[in-house]
């Protein structure tokens, strides 16, 4: 969203950026002088600031509402189309997932089929997005709009990257596998401790985790179980992804789902080897062993054996990642992405 609002063209739309949580991009858009408002809520429908949203929208004479996400879209779609406003709605991944029990899923593609509903137009930023939602419910109304990336700020070409490698200590013939999520039961992160615990011991192969989540101790428990943890680097969620990016040789994504992974395409375009799992919104992106290797989701030897490939083989994790860099060029950048969105702005109002 931040990316969107910023390769607007100003010239034809003016931004009103409303949160329902305070945090980096909030405090992003009042340093860029957006107009910023926070109306504190975790909770999807929470209807006691429906009122007040409607208030904001009216008050800054709202033309379109886009909202991104499910909680967003829960909270602002009655007021907007009360007040007659079209309602855009952005599908960063639904919110049913493989992993809900039957009635939390079913509760879930209820509240996903009635937001559509209720939206003007519905955004899904992968194909297996927009399929997923179509295998439960109707459709109509909706496109496909691929992400893009900022191609600014992830620039390989950069000269003003920090020394993240020199900050953890390693060596630059050390080849660096980086795992940069939220850990939690989706990106699988213990299927790449196992996979580790199959790939030999070698000094000039290290990992690097950065970020928290819901499975991190039962992750460092592993790791230190079955003998790995002076293998990897743990590190706490950064801002400052490009830095990240910029240091690791080998980004690995083993997802069990996904719409469409965004940092997959962040390492992309820093032309990055990649190592991810063969589900939906990735393999839209990835030729298997053309600009990365995909391999079975839960599968610790096959990954173990794709990034012993990729470590042992500079030639390969420079081929690859050169393929990976033009795949976003040519397909996944902002400037593309907002134009799009642009017509879709502009057909509405």
């Amino acid at each position: 969203m931040i990316d969107l609002v910023e390769a607007l063209d100003k010239e034809k739309y003016e931004s009103i950026v409303l949160s329902f949580t305070e945090g980096p991009m909030v405090e992003h858009m009042k340093s860029i002088g957006v107009k910023t408002f926070v109306i504190p809520t975790e909770k999807p429908f929470d209807y006691s600031k429906w009122d007040e949203v409607r208030e904001l929208i009216a008050a800054e004479k709202i033309d379109l509402v886009h909202a991104h996400g499910t909680r967003a879209n829960s909270n602002t779609n009655s007021s907007a189309r009360k007040l007659g406003i079209p309602v855009v709605y952005t599908v960063h991944g639904w919110s049913f997932h493989p992993d809900q029990n039957f009635l939390l899923r079913a509760l879930r593609i209820w509240g996903e089929k009635y937001l559509v509903n209720k939206s003007t137009l519905t955004i899904c930023v992968s194909d297996n997005n927009l399929k997923d939602a179509g295998n439960q419910f109707e459709m109509k109304r909706a496109t496909v709009i691929k992400y893009g990336i900022n191609l600014k700020k992830y620039n390989p070409d950069a000269a003003s990257f920090l020394p993240v490698r020199k900050e953890l200590g390693i060596e630059d013939d050390v080849v660096l596998i980086g795992y940069i999520v939220r850990m939690t039961i989706q990106k699988d992160p213990l299927t790449l401790i196992r996979a580790i615990s199959l790939m030999p011991e070698n000094p000039k192969i290290k990992f690097l985790f950065v970020g928290d989540g819901d499975l991190k101790e039962d992750v460092v428990k592993l790791a230190k179980e079955l003998k790995v943890f002076s293998r990897i680097i743990f590190m706490d969620f950064r801002q400052d992804v490009p830095n990240i990016l910029n240091a690791v040789d080998i980004y690995c994504l083993p997802s069990l789902w996904e719409g469409l992974p965004i940092g997959l395409l962040e390492a992309m375009a820093m032309r990055k080897a990649i190592v991810a799992t063969a589900i939906d919104g990735t393999k839209e992106v990835i030729n298997n062993m053309e600009n990365g290797i995909v391999i079975p989701v839960k599968s610790p030897q096959k990954l173990a054996d794709a990034l012993t490939l990729l470590a042992d083989s500079k030639e390969l994790r420079e081929s690859m990642g050169k393929k990976a860099g033009e795949t976003i060029q040519h397909e996944f950048n902002v400037e593309k992405m907002t134009r799009k969105i642009e017509k879709v702005y502009d057909n509405l109002v």
